[in-house]
């Protein structure tokens, strides 16, 4: 039995045209997640994450606070089941 997990999250504040998604990017594959990051046309950031609670928890604590020059203000979250969908993470296209 899986003991992944999967969490959307909707990033708000300054986090486009700081790194935010890249650098996202390399912290979800140095804790071993999948998924992807995308910036919204509304100015916020979004992720789809899967991988073992415990990194999912880590990589949620630091998109509270995000790259050094991000300014997060609030971040929203969705839990559910892994599908196992994702090879690795991913930047994708704003949408």
């Amino acid at each position: 039995m899986s003991t992944q997990r999967r969490v959307t999250l909707r990033i708000q504040g300054t986090v486009q045209g700081v790194s935010y998604r890249e650098s996202s990017r390399a912290e979800a594959l140095r804790l071993g997640l999948n998924g992807w990051v995308r910036n919204r046309s509304d100015g916020s950031v979004e992720a789809t994450v899967e991988g073992e609670p415990a990194a999912l928890e880590d990589f949620i604590s630091w998109c509270h606070q995000g790259p050094r020059m991000a300014r997060v203000t609030h971040v929203a979250r969705t839990d559910g089941g892994a599908t196992g969908e994702f090879r690795t993470f991913t930047v994708e296209r704003t949408s």
